[in-house]
């Protein structure tokens, strides 16, 4: 009878062992299955592809746009900060160089030195230098090549994306250094702000198009060391730098962005510890000191366009809780005890969008659509009724918005 016992007692020790090893087994595959993005949700990454394989149209129209898109750029050259026709004050044209935006000659001086500011009034003398529409070009171009790959297989997509990030982070000849020390410099004032830094807020999806080709033939093991080398570099030169540290102490959607940046680019480094303290700090030193307890920021709407600006703002600080997900972090619900939060700043944003009148500056051109994308992002997180009740206002989306598709709740 012992003998039975001890075999069913055995047998048993065998099954649980045998089902934990299996359980295991389904959840590493499951997770291997899945792309390394932190801006994008992978799960559903994972679930439309695995719907276009299985026919599914319902993302049809979405896949056709970023193929169509992709396709494009198959025929585009490279992008390098070194094709900029003038050279930073270094004398290395792999330096980012720009000019500041806002900035104006002062009609009163000698050739218009120092310049003075005009806020939100943008002068075309910034398109000389044009480092900054090429690094976004670059990054746009990466994104839909490498969606179009991981959507579609197809590895012209992955050789393409992979050698425009060598000419930007690897080859000699064209990458750029690892530091903004000239990035929208005033002239007769300085050669190069902190607040430069926003320009490069574009490689966070950079970041999320490697993870997307890591599947590839193209993506060599070298490549990766290299770029994530690069990006290690640039994670250094923002914490150590002159002009770092004042983009981290801003106090507005600069700081918001620095944040944003140093967290993706620490995840993709590996270094989760400055992500989640990056994070966490930015519960007291972002969200509550931006934004009031009626939901309002009063640091945007100091500027001549408020409302775009306290947007850019809050779709910055979504943004940021997106990659808090990732560290276990909940920045969606976190609220100081007087009420400050990200889901005050909707409420107070909200009705402007919906046609009460704007109370404050906005020159120019007055979007109430731009909040639509920043609050479908973010309705996936948020489900009481007067969330939802909002949401039955926004408009739909067009079912070929790569936004939407790839971060909205509905596709």
């Amino acid at each position: 009878m012992n003998n039975v016992r001890h075999r069913r007692l055995f047998l048993c020790v065998i099954a649980t062992v045998l089902l934990a090893s299996s359980q295991s087994y389904f959840a590493q595959k499951s997770n291997a299955d899945l792309p390394r993005v932190f801006l994008i949700d992978a799960q559903r990454l994972h679930d439309i592809k695995e719907g276009i394989a299985g026919k599914d149209k319902s993302s049809a129209a979405a896949v056709n746009k970023i193929e169509a898109d992709a396709h494009k750029a198959l025929k585009e050259g490279t992008y390098s900060v070194t094709s900029k026709s003038v050279v930073p004050p270094s004398g290395d044209k792999h330096d980012y160089m720009s000019q500041a935006p806002y900035f104006w000659p002062d009609p009163t001086k000698k050739e218009g030195l120092p310049y003075i500011r005009k806020d939100g009034e943008r002068n075309p003398e910034i398109n000389k230098i044009t480092d900054h529409k090429t690094l976004d070009d670059m990054v746009g171009a990466v994104e839909n090549l490498s969606l179009a790959y991981y959507f579609r297989g197809d590895e012209t997509y992955a050789a393409k994306a992979v050698t425009l990030l060598r000419a930007w982070f690897l080859d000699p000849a064209t990458r750029m250094n690892p530091n903004m020390e000239f990035a929208q410099y005033v002239p007769g004032v300085n050669t190069g702000r902190g607040i430069g830094l926003l320009e490069t807020r574009g490689l966070t999806r950079a970041v999320d198009a490697i993870g997307l080709l890591e599947g590839s033939k193209a993506l060599t093991a070298a490549d990766k060391r290299g770029i994530e080398d690069w990006f290690n570099k640039f994670v250094t030169w923002m914490q150590e730098s002159k002009n770092g540290k004042e983009e981290s102490a801003s106090q507005n959607n600069h700081g918001t962005y620095y944040d944003v940046q140093l967290t993706s680019f620490a995840l993709f480094i590996g270094k989760n510890d400055l992500a989640k303290s990056v994070v966490e700090t930015a519960k007291t030193k972002r969200i509550a000191r931006q934004i009031e307890p009626d939901g309002s920021q009063p640091l945007e709407l100091a500027r001549t366009k408020g409302w775009s600006y306290s947007v850019m703002n809050l779709e910055g600080l979504t943004t940021l809780a997106e990659l808090a997900d990732h560290l276990g972090i909940d920045l969606w619900n976190y609220q100081t005890k007087d009420g400050r939060g990200i889901r005050k700043a909707f409420d107070f944003l909200y009705p402007y969008s919906q046609g009460e009148k704007w109370k404050y500056q906005q020159i120019g051109d007055w979007p109430s659509e731009i909040l639509f994308p920043v609050m479908r992002r973010a309705s996936a997180k948020y489900s009481d009724a007067k969330f939802k009740s909002m949401m039955a206002r926004v408009p739909a989306a067009s079912v070929s918005d790569k936004e939407n598709f790839l971060y909205s709740e509905k596709n």
